[in-house]
């Protein structure tokens, strides 16, 4: 069954570039871009997008020029997809097709306000919350005159724009990490110190950096989606997205001048995210990491097909409630009980064909936020956390055993799994593990059991885990 919703809802003549969305993938097109659509058919306005990318991605650009910026998200849940033609999209940007300065001109244009980023952890090039001034990308572009990191780029269009007299804008940052305003701010106004501290200065007095928490199950898209959305539309779309029908956006409201109709779209306005960004941190995506390395040891590629077994709904259960709900403040209203259940129930869902391998990518750079910082908080206060050890032992147990995924840091990471205690060559890895925990004998011994158990046995080993967080 489908159903399709009223195409355009809002004259698409009107728009002018208003937001760029560096990093414009899948999720993008998805998430903010949903909400854009669902607030501009209530509201109006002339709220258009630029997409842009930075290295990869120029034929998937090219084809969305291509469409005239359309394409269609199809929120997919057991026999029903719903159907939603995306117009907010009026042009796109890459550096290597447009020019190396591409992106920053565009940043220096008068009708732009806001710039969206989804460019992953690792793009953020930081440590420990700050710049990182030992990063090449970083080095490359603070040595020459043509960027290609992110934060080089933006700040060479900041430097633009401060140059053009245009004023201030607001960059909105929506990817998973902690306090992901903060951290772009720092990493922004690092880099324009190295550079200009004037710059910095006028970018610390008229920029600002809001803090958001993003929720949207997005899978990598296969022929099978494909399949679904033309069986569904009636032809095919290769710009389009299949993804969940949740949708979940918490925005602190900081910005400057007007926003775009993000509230009218449906997206919460608060003044503070941290509290919901850490729910959805520890929750959904821990949750979703350890399903990633221990599902593979149990034969499982997605996530739906690791909801059909004995004993990981429980897992997760366990993991939420009895180990990381404890180390949370929880929002205001929020029944922790009922979100975990929630989120266990949008696990199964089989259309999406979530994939495991998707999951694990760039673990080194997950793994602090959604595991080692809860575990950190159960260490001190003394409370059991033997599925997230469990999590942690399947990952370095996975990196010894498994084909290698995707991640920054590879090659050391499994060439530490491969010595011959790996647990402690991998956890000693600078960056990695908090220094209250990589000092810590019990989280120590605790992920050791864990590893040796899991390599013994892991169907004995989830058991086992699962019966600790009960004693």
């Amino acid at each position: 069954m489908s159903r399709t919703l009223p195409q355009s809802p809002y004259p698409r003549d009107r728009l002018k570039p208003r937001i760029l969305h560096l990093g414009f993938g899948a999720f993008a097109r998805a998430h903010p871009m949903v909400y854009l659509h669902h607030g501009l058919a209530q509201t109006g306005g002339d709220w258009g997008v630029v997409a842009a990318r930075l290295n990869s991605g120029i034929e998937a650009l090219s084809a969305l020029d291509a469409a005239r910026g359309l394409y269609h998200v199809a929120e997919a849940d057991g026999d029903m997809t719903c159907l939603h033609q995306i117009g907010t999209v009026i042009g796109t940007c890459h550096p290597a097709r447009d020019g190396a300065m591409a992106v920053p001109d565009l940043i220096a244009t008068p009708d732009l306000s806001v710039i969206l980023l989804t460019i992953t952890e690792k793009g953020y090039c930081s440590h420990d919350g700050n710049l990182d001034l030992s990063h090449p990308g970083v080095q490359a572009d603070l040595a020459g005159n043509t960027p290609c990191t992110a934060i080089g780029t933006l700040v060479a269009g900041l430097r633009q724009r401060r140059a053009a007299g245009h004023g201030g804008l607001t960059l909105l940052s929506c990817d998973n990490q902690p306090d992901n305003g903060a951290l772009t701010r720092a990493a922004v106004v690092g880099f324009a110190k190295e550079q200009d501290p004037a710059l910095a200065d006028w970018i610390e007095a008229e920029v600002r950096f809001p803090s958001s928490m993003v929720d949207r199950i997005v899978p990598a898209m296969t022929p099978e989606s494909y399949n679904v959305i033309k069986g569904s539309l009636g032809h095919a779309d290769k710009n389009a997205i299949l993804c969940e029908p949740f949708r979940q956006w918490v925005i602190e409201d900081n910005f400057v001048g007007t926003p775009p109709p993000f509230e009218a779209g449906g997206a919460l306005l608060v003044k503070g995210v941290q509290p919901f960004e850490d729910m959805k941190l520890r929750l959904l995506n821990g949750a979703h990491t350890t399903l990633a390395w221990l599902g593979p040891f149990l034969g499982y590629e997605t996530v739906a097909d690791c909801m059909s077994d004995a004993d990981l709904p429980q897992v997760l259960r366990q993991l939420m409630l009895a180990e990381q709900a404890s180390t949370l403040t929880l929002p205001e209203g929020i029944d922790v009980e009922h979100y975990a259940d929630e989120l266990l129930q949008r696990f199964t869902n089989t259309r999406l064909q979530h994939k495991l391998v998707q999951i694990a990518a760039d673990s080194s750079q997950k793994m602090p936020q959604r595991l080692f910082a809860p575990i950190a908080c159960n260490v001190a206060a003394d409370r059991p956390w033997p599925i997230s050890a469990l999590a942690i032992a399947a990952w370095i147990l996975g990196l010894r055993d498994l084909a290698p995924i995707a991640d920054p840091h590879q090659t050391p990471l499994r060439e530490a799994a491969q010595q011959y205690d790996p647990v402690a060559a991998v956890l000693a890895l600078p960056g990695l593990v908090p220094d209250a925990l990589r000092t810590n004998a019990a989280f120590m011994s605790n992920v050791n059991l864990a590893f040796a158990a899991l390599a013994r046995d892991p169907r004995a080993a989830i058991k086992q885990a699962l019966l600790e967080d009960h004693a």
